[in-house]
């Protein structure tokens, strides 16, 4: 049987967490190995500074799961050092408790976690839920193991992940999937002054939630219209079409 690990960056006791390690259980093993904090927005990490703890806890429905004072990253990295038998045969992040679209992949620990995946040379998918009333998990873990078959069956270039974000709507009101590129994410971010009690200032990053550009094609666009969107990352960041360009600036 394949041997699934699961990580999220909300944390272990994230109420997304176990739909998707339940609902994975069909296609095989499933390890779970997630943060014992919420690492939302943390980016891809990687703890060199402290020892890291690793211990079991009980899940809701009595599985057992490894946590760790480390980030998402962190925790995939352990389980291929040696800290979970190996092989892993797939490493699915998530279920997020909001979506991860556009730009918004630099700075997601749950997508994180599946660029981790991919270094170890893991096939990797992030999965995360719209925002919306309530929050259908069942959906999201239908979703993510429909794309989970299919990274098995045919599996995944190197370097290669998948970003998954899934409509907050029930199973049946899904109008289906599509393979998307990334879109344009808008952010109202704004900094927030604050005096501390002895007087000095502090700060906070507020604003309102980010919204998007729904240009066809792009992921945004997908979620909007009721689509799994299914987003694949490459972890070479480099911009090819530019690179002549800038060797020009350095011929003499």
């Amino acid at each position: 049987m394949p041997r699934i690990l699961v990580t999220n960056d909300d944390g272990v006791e994230s109420p997304g967490l176990l739909p998707l390690a339940q609902a994975l259980r069909v296609l095989g093993e499933v390890i779970v190995f997630a943060p014992n904090r919420n690492w939302s927005a943390a980016g891809h990490n990687k703890t060199m500074h402290k020892p890291l703890r690793v211990w079991s806890v009980t899940l809701a429905d009595g599985s057992e799961a490894f946590t760790t004072d480390g980030a998402p990253s962190d925790c995939v990295a352990l389980a291929a050092l040696g800290l979970v038998e190996t092989p892993i045969d797939l490493v699915v992040s998530g279920i997020n408790t909001h979506p991860n679209l556009g730009v918004d992949v630099t700075y997601s620990g749950t997508v994180a976690a599946a660029m981790e995946a991919a270094i170890h040379g893991w096939p990797g998918i992030a999965v995360s839920l719209d925002d919306g009333d309530g929050h259908h998990w069942p959906t999201a873990a239908s979703a993510a193991v429909a794309v989970a078959r299919q990274v098995r069956k045919h599996g995944l270039p190197t370097n290669t992940l998948l970003n998954v974000n899934v409509p907050n709507l029930p199973i049946e009101q899904l109008n289906g999937y599509r393979a998307t590129r990334l879109g344009h994410r808008v952010y109202r971010d704004v900094l927030i002054e604050r005096r501390d009690p002895r007087g000095a200032p502090y700060y906070w990053i507020g604003g309102d939630p980010p919204t998007g550009i729904e240009e066809s094609g792009t992921d945004l666009a997908a979620l909007t219209e009721g689509y799994v969107s299914v987003t694949p990352l490459h972890m070479d960041m480099t911009q090819h079409r530019f690179l002549d360009t800038v060797r020009s600036w350095f011929v003499a």
